[in-house]
């Protein structure tokens, strides 16, 4: 039977089902703390080469927070997840290169970071990052034109933005686009914004994760572009993203595995199938045409308009303060 990867773009996933059938993998730190509200954030560490391999990622930082009421409209719930994210990506700048950056959440910090909207505007699973940066509070032109002075706060982040699009609308791959921006702006920091593929439907919209790694576009979904990360544009990029799709096999795999556990007695050979020998024999059963069918949920739409708020008010607060003027919403 043909392998298929089971494709996810959360290192959190990736750490569940290594542990499942491995047990606990040297090189791998994982840490959950449960917030108020119902919020938990998850850490995992990749310290080690081997640990990355097993994992099918880079070595580096990934932090999750899962929210159930995410895409809920409620805004004290949102403010709570937003200043979560805010100080988690305070938190993950690189100390070396930015002593100053955590601290006191009411002021801002100055930092030139361009900030990245991947994805493409026209498919609305897809259109997260292009609206998250329709929604940031932009400073680097008012700083070049005024000085930080016109602004209350001397720490201001000076915040430029992109949304460059997809090959197929510009023929050109994101990480081409990028080095030309980097080298005329001169940025200090790059932080991506992208829509991402989970494992698990229950994850749709309400996880966001967090990494120091970069991103590689479209890999979620085996569509794999070139990867942003500082070897390829000498910076560092951390990169957040919510998944907004699901693999259709995916599906019909949990499915089965519900209906092994309800059936055992009558399914005792389909029991002792692994996660990957079902997710395989999942694509067995789907046609042809359908192994490589995405599912998003009907609401999307919606989903990503407040995502979207969510997300610019955390990077608004991380980069220029805990301030109403500042929250993007």
């Amino acid at each position: 039977m043909e392998s298929y990867p089971i494709r996810t773009d959360l290192a959190l996933e990736s750490q569940e089902r290594l542990k499942k059938d491995k047990g606990n993998v040297r090189g791998i730190r994982f840490l959950e703390e449960k917030k108020k509200n119902g919020i938990v954030v998850s850490t995992v560490v990749i310290d080690t080469e081997n640990a990355a391999k097993a994992m099918g990622r880079p070595k580096g930082t990934y932090v999750t927070i899962e929210a159930p009421e995410m895409i809920e409209e409620d805004a004290g719930y949102h403010r709570d997840i937003s200043m979560e994210l805010a100080q988690i990506l305070r938190n993950m700048l690189p100390k070396s290169k930015f002593p100053k950056t955590s601290g006191n959440m009411e002021t801002g910090i100055d930092v030139s970071v361009l900030v990245v909207g991947l994805g493409n505007r026209e498919v609305t699973p897809d259109a997260l990052g292009p609206k998250v940066i329709d929604n940031m509070f932009i400073t680097r032109h008012i700083m070049k034109e005024f000085g930080r002075y016109a602004f209350s706060d001397e720490n201001v982040s000076r915040i430029s933005g992109i949304v460059p699009g997809v090959m197929a609308q510009t023929g050109m791959e994101c990480v081409e686009i990028l080095k030309g921006i980097v080298k005329e702006t001169q940025p200090e920091l790059i932080i991506t914004v992208d829509a991402l593929a989970a494992r698990n439907v229950k994850r749709l919209g309400r996880t966001i994760q967090l990494t120091d790694t970069g991103i590689t576009p479209g890999s979620g979904i085996g569509n794999h572009r070139n990867a942003l990360n500082e070897q390829s544009l000498g910076l560092p990029v951390i990169s957040l993203g919510v998944p907004t799709v699901v693999n259709a096999a995916t599906i019909v795999a949990d499915a089965m595995s519900e209906l092994i556990e309800a059936e055992a007695s009558s399914c005792q050979d389909l029991e002792k199938l692994d996660e990957q020998q079902r997710q395989e024999l999942a694509h067995g059963l789907l046609s042809p045409k359908l192994n490589e069918l995405f599912v998003t949920p009907k609401n999307i739409d919606e989903s990503i308009k407040q995502l979207s708020f969510l997300l610019s008010e955390g990077l608004n607060i991380a980069l220029l303060g805990n301030k109403e003027e500042n929250a993007g919403i």
